[in-house]
């Protein structure tokens, strides 16, 4: 499946569909937290979720690697392809699936270990290096990918928890990106740094794109503006509105969207 969509210049290109979710519904418990939703994210794009507080994207986002499974009472319906496959079905092991679509969270969380066995610790439990040499390929990569490299390659065996709160997210991103996913799924990635690393994570989400699809949650419509290509709107556990960000921000079709731009609900 493709889209088209503009380039800067003008000129339409193809984009392959990664995701493509149908009928969506969460539940958490008797609670219909996520209602009908229908959308299909596009490779090498970013789309941004935004919406109020408890809108549902975040739920969404989470359905897309199963992170919903690690709560009791949640339960998800409807269809959810990547790359065609059924990322429900029960043959997917989650642990594979999450590999494929990597996650940052809202807070940095590193691990407790050493800036190398962060980053290492995914190819490691996913037997991705033969030898030490593979491995230590992989990390350089990891945070070259994740523009953190050259701030730590001379302290790879410091502390990932004693790096700034920028660079703790960079170095999440970086082990993110380690396990060589498809996928990366961002929950507010920024919305506890300060302006200059928010610049810098922002800038960085510019750069993966051209190899990943990258998913973002967003409480700032105007960062949702600056990094998005594809934003979808959620009010209320309802996808309002899926188009081109510059659409979304400029001529949305729903009012509930319009209302939501201009501050009038939120």
């Amino acid at each position: 499946m493709y889209d088209t969509s503009k380039t800067a210049d003008g000129a339409t290109e193809q984009m392959a569909t990664k995701f493509h979710c149908a009928d969506v519904q969460v539940f958490y418990g008797a609670t219909h937290a996520i209602k009908d939703v229908n959308v299909d994210i596009q490779d090498k794009t970013v789309t941004a979720f935004i919406g109020p507080s408890g809108c549902g994207k975040s739920t969404f986002l989470r359905c897309l690697n199963r992170m919903n499974d690690t709560i009791d009472v949640a339960r998800v319906e409807g269809t959810i392809l990547l790359d065609g496959e059924d990322v429900y079905d029960a043959r997917v092991d989650p642990v594979q699936l999450r590999a494929k679509v990597g996650m940052v969270f809202q807070k940095p969380n590193p691990f407790p270990k050493s800036i190398y066995e962060n980053v290492a610790y995914g190819p490691k439990i996913h037997g991705m290096a033969r030898t030490k040499g593979d491995l230590d390929e992989l990390v350089e990569r990891a945070l070259r990918r994740a523009a953190l490299w050259d701030e730590v390659k001379d302290r790879l065996d410091a502390t990932g928890t004693g790096l700034s709160g920028g660079q703790q997210q960079r170095l999440c991103i970086a082990r993110a990106v380690a396990t060589e996913p498809e996928v990366l799924l961002m929950d507010e990635p920024a919305s506890a740094l300060d302006p200059i690393a928010t610049s810098q994570i922002e800038e960085l989400i510019d750069e993966l794109r051209q190899n990943y699809a990258v998913v973002i949650v967003t409480h700032s419509m105007q960062q949702a503006a600056r990094v998005s290509q594809k934003t979808a709107f959620f009010h209320l556990g309802n996808l309002v509105e899926y188009d081109d960000t510059s659409k979304i921000f400029t001529n949305p079709e729903d009012p509930r969207t319009e209302s939501y731009i201009t501050g009038r609900i939120g």
